[in-house]
């Protein structure tokens, strides 16, 4: 069951998702760590990329419509900027930079983590006691030892 914790099929993903693994909210701070990381505008396909690699996807692409109203949603609300790249020859682009509000936003996603993990280690030592067995000392999570 612990191969969930970091999908390669379809069906991982779905175990992840009813395993709460793959929370929507999760994807901010996953593009403001990407953006974070670069030193240029990203396109929102190259944002996708990336984000398949981080440890919230393990691999397997994000939904792109997501991403992106994702990154609509954060534009609203100061977190990142956006600027069409119009080549002279092939389609345009828009691409996007972190701000230093989107900065700031991910200082705060660094706590609020920390937070998570403190609860959700609380939530196992429940759910163990419910179950009448000890808490795994450290799971095997596909990679994330």
């Amino acid at each position: 069951m612990w191969h969930a914790c970091n999908p390669k099929t379809d069906d991982d993903l779905k175990q992840c998702a009813e395993l709460g693994k793959s929370l929507s909210r999760m994807s901010q701070p996953t593009i403001l760590t990407v953006l974070a990381e670069s030193d240029e505008p990203l396109h929102g396909y190259v944002i996708v990329q990336r984000a398949a690699a981080s440890p919230m996807f393990g691999g397997k692409k994000p939904d792109p419509a997501g991403i992106y109203r994702t990154l609509k949603k954060m534009e609203e609300q100061g977190f990142v900027i956006s600027a069409w790249d119009t080549p002279s020859s092939g389609a345009a682009k828009r691409m996007f930079s972190l701000t230093d509000e989107g900065r700031a936003a991910l200082r705060r996603w660094i706590d609020s983590l920390a937070c998570y993990i403190a609860s959700i280690q609380e939530l196992r030592e429940e759910a163990a006691n419910a179950l009448g067995i000890p808490v795994p000392p450290r799971p095997v999570c596909g990679g994330h030892e």
